[in-house]
């Protein structure tokens, strides 16, 4: 299967899911307002692939973090049902399917975007490692503070309840640290990996 028919296979699943994700989700507003940044990210991706040349392993991370994210604004994340199961089944203090959706963003993109500093900024492959994780780090800062942002103008006063902190005052920082360790483990595992091949 070359590239072109892999992007387009996964463009379709991500279209059908958001379409059927969009049919009834959980509150409206919160799905429209998760959507947006997903929307502008998507087209960016779609206009610029070209220009990216990202391999087809990276699409597929891609895919499945949008995947995950689709799933996760239908539900507004504190209401996603596999994640109240495991609240209740491990007696866990909250729903935690939004800190893993963080840590996946970590783990997921970690290596598109390490691939995407390879292939532009000339750096090293020691330094690339490092710097992906702070690109990611970065991101993932750069969304809680927008999505704070959003919840002053849409809610003022709501803050935490809003942004479904679940009562965490130290929601946006967990989920930072969620990414952050998702995208130590796949910046860990290429090393790994790559040291593995040199080897050979």
């Amino acid at each position: 299967m070359n590239q072109r028919k892999a992007i387009l296979g996964l463009a379709a699943i991500c279209v059908v899911l958001w379409v059927v994700a969009a049919i009834d989700p959980f509150d409206r507003q919160a799905w429209v307002l998760e959507n947006l940044l997903l929307i502008i990210f998507v087209t960016v991706l779609f206009f610029g692939h070209r220009r990216l040349e990202l391999s087809t392993t990276s699409y597929c991370l891609i895919a499945a973090f949008i995947i995950l994210h689709i799933v996760g604004a239908h539900y507004t994340y504190e209401h996603m049902p596999l994640g109240i199961w495991a609240k209740n089944y491990f007696h866990l203090p909250r729903n935690h399917y939004d800190r893993f959706a963080h840590g996946a963003f970590g783990f997921l993109l970690a290596f598109p975007v390490r691939e995407f500093l390879l292939r532009f900024s000339g750096l090293r492959r020691g330094w690339s490692l490092w710097l992906a994780v702070a690109v990611i780090l970065a991101v993932s800062g750069l969304f809680e503070i927008i999505e704070s942002i959003v919840a002053e103008i849409v809610a003022p006063g709501q803050g935490v309840n809003w942004l479904a902190g679940q009562g965490d005052e130290w929601d946006a920082q967990n989920d930072m640290l969620s990414a952050f360790v998702g995208s130590l483990l796949m910046i860990a595992a290429i090393a790994l990996i790559e040291r593995k091949n040199q080897r050979r």
